[in-house]
């Protein structure tokens, strides 16, 4: 949204969402090829999903892997998951590049989209944004300070009071 509000450039945006994206996964995917096997010795209910991704890789080979960067729930474990598997990491970073570019794009349109469509609703309010920020946080800077919880005080023995 602050791409579409003309704070950031959305090109950029994009860029740098692919490559921490990408950055992040080739983080995971070398922690399960270094410590997976370890991992799913102590977390044997973990290898049922080990042995799906296996099957998504038999069945659909590396868009497999662009295809999990997408799945809910499976997000982090994906990437070491596919560490695990023996994946080479060659074709792992191919595969993991096509997805980290797609989720960017795909999450800076929804973001643009989402821009777009507070505009719609909001109308006006957009041109007195600051306003409104500056108020909120005025508003909370109060709350903040009359909503204190007070500090211990030491006793005689220089302990705190429990």
């Amino acid at each position: 949204m602050a791409a579409h509000s003309g704070y950031l450039d959305a090109r950029k945006v994009v860029a740098i969402a692919a490559a921490s994206a990408f950055a992040g996964d080739q983080l995971y995917f070398w922690a399960g090829r270094l410590y997976g096997a370890k991992a799913l010795e102590r977390l044997p209910r973990i290898e049922r999903y080990r042995m799906q991704l296996k099957g998504a890789l038999e069945r659909w080979r590396g868009w497999a892997i662009v295809a999990a960067r997408f799945a809910y729930g499976f997000r982090i474990a994906a990437p070491m998951l596919l560490g695990a598997t023996r994946v080479s990491p060659g074709r792992f970073a191919f595969f993991n590049a096509i997805g980290a570019v797609s989720w960017a794009v795909a999450v800076t349109a929804l973001g643009w989209t989402l821009g777009e469509a507070g505009k719609a609703l909001l109308g006006d309010l957009w041109r007195i944004e600051a306003a409104l920020l500056a108020c909120v946080a005025v508003g909370a800077i109060a709350y903040a300070l009359t909503h204190r919880v007070p500090a211990e005080t030491p006793t005689d023995h220089g302990e705190a009071k429990p």
